[in-house]
């Protein structure tokens, strides 16, 4: 049995990474672009947002980054072949990443300020569950989920000021009538 160089395993890792990255990418942008979100929602701009919410153009580079290290994380789990946590991790991966990919949809799409604050500390829950687990098998793989963690703080929290801010959220503006995304 030959053991892998070092050179041979980080190509093994970007070859990974040039497939995850976009593919996570890829799943970000279409959860939101289903429904408008942010400024483009008529919704979202009619809400009352507390004093520190961040600009608009500063929610599309946060996603935008967080998964590029979602991405290059994922890579280094699927690259990972001898870890017998591997299957695991990525099953627990996935999990959060479909909780993730909801949570726009029913935000924006579905005006459920409070089903979504919800799903947010389960995504929260379910992201440092897959924290634990990827550290055990590739500590920075790990480290690139921390600036995800933190994010879901700042949107929990800012999910959880506009709900309080807008009991009546869900009646502002009728809901879309549908996705705004043709496939």
């Amino acid at each position: 049995m030959e053991i892998a160089s070092k050179g041979q395993l980080r190509l093994a890792f970007l070859r990974w990474a040039i497939v995850t990255v976009p593919f996570i990418l890829l799943l970000g942008f279409a959860s939101g672009r289903l429904f408008p979100s942010g400024d483009a929602s008529d919704w979202y701009l009619a809400l009352v947002k507390p004093a520190d919410t961040p600009p608009g153009w500063v929610f599309p580079v946060a996603w935008a980054t967080i998964y590029v290290l979602l991405g290059l994380a994922l890579a280094m789990i699927v690259n990972a072949r001898g870890s017998r946590l591997r299957r695991p991790a990525l099953i627990l991966f996935a999990v959060q990443m479909v909780a993730n990919l909801a949570w726009s949809p029913l935000f924006f799409g579905y005006h459920q300020v409070s089903a979504a604050l919800i799903l947010i500390v389960v995504i929260f829950v379910l992201a440092l569950a897959t924290t634990f687990v990827f550290a055990r098998i590739r500590k920075g793989a790990a480290w690139l989920l921390v600036p995800y963690l933190a994010w879901l703080c700042v949107a929990g929290l800012l999910n959880y000021k506009i709900d309080r801010m807008n009991p009546n959220a869900e009646t502002l503006v009728p809901a879309s009538s549908g996705p705004q995304m043709a496939i």
